[in-house]
């Protein structure tokens, strides 16, 4: 949970400076977040499958395995990364169609082009981190992400404002910031796997550095978690990029709300995380009962902290909205997005938890489908309705949305759960 939030944390940092700096610069860090965060998530939902087939390999007496695990997904992070470098790069002509302001859309790409260069070092710690995970070691990731974000602050402090004889650089300072800190994060997730007994690698003679059916096996698994992570994300990211034509203000307000929603979110995401680590080993060891218990554990412990996390939400949404900026008309906007986002905090725990479970049980595919039904099928067509048509009440701008997301979440929670409980059932015969 620490490791997500202070993850997580770094975005919050990148758009709490910016909106320092200014409104466009804030929203041109919304954008570009738009662009890469999605293509950031699926990549690391490809490379999230390591955690639970070495879970599984470990709970199974199988360490040699391992070995093999890691090194097919040195194929993988490698990839991704020049892919992810490639299409950041190449961002543009999705400003031209959706009509973004030109002065916002050249910020955004900006910022764009400088956060591409630390993706490929991104990659390759995912795959370290979610080794480490699956060994059941959660802690150097922790420290790894507390360093970056120690790191990352004074950066985007330097970078952003000109500070100490650095250019001023604005949104475009806060891309150079967190890539210089990817890169330091797997510097550091190195120095981890070479010295620690607990992360090194196993050693194995029969490991070759390009096993086909392994990779496949790999591929199998993690391509639908890619796609599923995907679908989910690249919704709230389309959302931004449908907004763009309502100006920058609500860009800058949904922004706002989409960094505290997703700082909120990596509690249960780590719950979820945690979940897929102990139903692997449990798997893995055919101990399917307490498998199932700790899928019922980790459900209830997340729906409680949701429940007060809303509530602090919908108590505090004016601070909140401060913390980001002074202009007043840009905090009402941003503080009626905060209440509605409170809605879906308990939906939003649970759909996540289940869908960590069900990787535990290495059942990816249907939970692929089940998010697509629920946030394209459902989610953003009703909330694209509502938001920016009259067919059914007049529309209700950056608001329909969110409350489109509500809808389609709270279907996606429950068909998950139905089809958890499918799976631990029948994993138990």
């Amino acid at each position: 949970m620490l490791t997500q939030i202070a993850q997580a944390s770094m975005g919050f940092v990148d758009t709490l400076i910016a909106g320092q700096y200014n409104t466009l610069d804030l929203a041109a860090v919304a954008l570009g977040s738009s662009i890469w965060l999605p293509i950031y998530l699926a990549a690391t939902g490809i490379l999230m499958a390591t955690t639970p087939l070495v879970a599984f390999a470990m709970g199974s007496k199988q360490p040699e395995t391992v070995l093999s695990i890691f090194k097919q997904g040195i194929w993988v992070a490698a990839t991704l990364g020049v892919i992810s470098v490639i299409l950041l790069n190449s961002a543009t002509w999705v400003f031209e169609v959706m009509k973004v302001e030109e002065p916002l859309a050249l910020k955004a790409q900006e910022y764009l082009y400088a956060i591409s260069w630390g993706f490929p070092a991104l990659m390759f710690y995912q795959l370290h981190r979610s080794y480490f995970e699956g060994l059941g070691q959660t802690r150097p990731a922790m420290h790894i992400a507390l360093l970056a974000l120690l790191l990352n602050i004074p950066l985007n402090y330097l970078f952003v404002f000109g500070k100490m004889g650095f250019p001023e650089l604005g949104a475009a300072g806060c891309g150079w910031a967190s890539a210089l800190v990817m890169w330091l994060m797997l510097a550091c997730s190195r120095v981890a796997l070479k010295k620690s007994p607990q992360l090194r690698l196993p050693n194995a003679l029969h490991s070759h550095w390009f096993d086909a059916p392994a990779l496949l096996s790999y591929l199998k698994l993690g391509v639908p978690m890619g796609f599923a992570i995907l679908i989910e994300t690249s919704m709230f990211c389309v959302i931004a990029l449908l907004l763009a034509p309502l100006g920058t203000l609500v860009v800058a307000a949904h922004q706002i709300t989409m960094t505290l929603s997703g700082l909120v979110f990596m509690i249960p995401l780590s719950m979820a995380m945690a979940c897929t680590i102990r139903i692997g080993q449990l798997s893995g060891a055919a101990e399917h009962e307490n498998a199932w218990f700790s899928a019922k554990s980790s459900l209830l412990i997340t729906t409680s902290i949701a429940v007060l996390t809303s509530i602090s939400i919908l108590l505090f949404a004016r601070y909140i909205a401060y913390i980001f900026t002074s202009e007043q008309q840009l905090i009402e906007l941003a503080v009626s997005l905060l209440l509605i986002a409170a809605l879906f905090g308990i939906s939003d725990a649970l759909q996540v938890t289940a869908a960590g479970a069900l990787r535990g049980y290495k059942d990816t595919s249907i939970p692929l489908l089940i998010v697509f039904i629920a946030y394209w099928i459902i989610g953003l067509p009703l909330g694209y309705v509502v938001a920016l048509t009259d067919l059914i009440i007049p529309a209700l701008g950056a608001a329909g949305f969110w409350y489109g997301l509500v809808i389609g979440l709270s279907v996606s929670a429950a068909l998950l759960l139905i089809r958890l409980r499918r799976v631990a059932q029948h994993a138990a015969f």
